[in-house]
């Protein structure tokens, strides 16, 4: 006789197993433990015996529908263990290259080259806001509309820009999956501008790397234009200050046994009330462009002297001009070579928190602000040498790979 709710519920533990059948190779096996479903069938002429589950969390009803799932795979010829240990090897693999375990790996093998304060917050931004919305998802698997729903919840809550560091994050992680064969694809490239944060000018800027290339190569052989001038939008790209930090430079700001310059705080757009000059960390081709100068402004204090020989400083419409003679009117200007290098950057796998404070971006108090002048400071001389290898790559006409190693 099949057996019954009753007795199963009645069967108690012996010392010596017992089987209860129900029929067709099912039976509950009692022994000294507990209670277990058994299914004992043939397959390719041998006996195989598998687990249906536990006794009270597996019920009667339940064991029979697994026993009905079961007999028919194995009627199509699978044995119904392999399929089942197949699918276990899937649902393994698949909790492996989630979203949140790709992020968790990219985080891990590129925090040992963070501050331990941005490590912390870009960490802390994934758990967040991404973990809840697409951490369980297979990052191969993860859509344009998805994260973009996950974005438009930070920029509800009036987080604008952080919505825009977090989707950048986002970029790494999938560049990240590219680069190890976990995806083809990253979601997060086709909402760069669905994201608009307030009070925010933004200027025409170069931001694919081959493009920036052509530019690259176009500015060196432009003969149009007078020595030092080339020689400042060389420097601006390299460095990419604002207009007023290049213009006024001096001198005495640049140290090229530390390779550094270090622009007044005076002179920096959130500089007001800090006593904190911003350190520029020099590449080799930033430093070697200083020394070209040398030969056009050095007997003058300024960097950058005015044509007409006053003492005042070069234009701040001089590189525009000289821009827009070369052909980059609306698509490259001066204050857009900070744009262009923050997006080629942030590419190559570079923090974000150590990117802003490279540009020297605004922090609403003045005694963070004054911190965050010195912070990630040794991150920062590894991206402005980066910055000047990559300068110089597409420069030569390299094919230069979009993603940073960990190393």
């Amino acid at each position: 006789m099949p057996l019954t709710d009753t007795a199963c519920r009645n069967a108690k533990p012996v010392e010596k197993p017992l089987k209860l059948a129900d029929g067709n190779g099912l039976y509950l096996l009692v022994n000294a433990t507990g209670k277990y479903w058994r299914w004992d069938y043939r397959h390719a002429g041998k006996r195989q015996t598998m687990a249906l589950g536990v006794y009270p969390s597996v019920g009667l009803k339940d064991a029979r529908e697994r026993l009905d799932a079961a007999k028919k795979t194995l009627a199509v010829g699978i044995n119904p263990m392999q399929e089942r240990a197949l699918m276990k090897l899937a649902v393994a693999a698949a909790a492996a290259n989630s979203f949140k375990s790709v992020a968790l790996e990219w985080h891990e093998a590129n925090a040992k080259r963070w501050a331990a304060v941005t490590a912390s917050k870009t960490l802390n931004h994934l758990e967040a806001d991404a973990f809840p919305v697409v951490g369980h998802r297979p990052v191969a698997e993860v859509t344009p509309p998805e994260l973009l729903a996950m974005l438009r919840k930070v920029e509800a809550r009036g987080a604008a820009y952080t919505a825009t560091r977090l989707r950048e994050l986002c970029g790494q992680v999938f560049r990240y999956a590219i680069a190890t064969g976990r995806a083809t694809y990253n979601p997060a490239a086709d909402l760069v501008k669905t994201i608009v944060v307030p009070d925010v000018e933004h200027r025409p800027a170069i931001t694919d790397r081959r493009e920036f290339g052509v530019f690259l190569r176009d500015l060196r052989s432009y003969q149009a234009a007078d020595p030092l001038t080339l020689l400042a939008t060389r420097l601006a790209l390299l460095t990419f200050v604002r207009s007023k930090e290049l213009r006024l430079a001096q001198w005495s700001e640049v140290d090229y046994e530390a390779r550094e310059w270090r622009i007044p705080a005076a002179r920096m757009k959130m500089g007001k009330g800090l006593n904190q000059a911003h350190v520029v960390p020099l590449s080799q081709a930033a430093l070697d462009t200083f020394r070209e100068l040398e030969v056009f402004a050095g007997h003058t204090e300024a960097v950058f002297p005015s044509s007409h020989g006053s003492d005042k400083p070069m234009s701040e419409n001089t590189i525009g001009r000289m821009l827009i003679r070369m052909g980059y009117q609306g698509r490259q200007t001066l204050h857009g070579f900070r744009a262009s290098a923050r997006s080629l950057l942030s590419e190559r796998g570079w923090t974000v928190a150590a990117l802003e404070r490279q540009l020297d971006h605004a922090e609403r108090s003045k005694v963070v602000a004054a911190y965050a002048r010195s912070e990630h400071l040794e991150e920062r001389r590894k991206i402005m040498d980066d910055w000047g290898a990559l300068v110089t790559a597409l420069e030569a006409g390299a094919n230069v790979i979009p993603l940073r190693s960990a190393a």
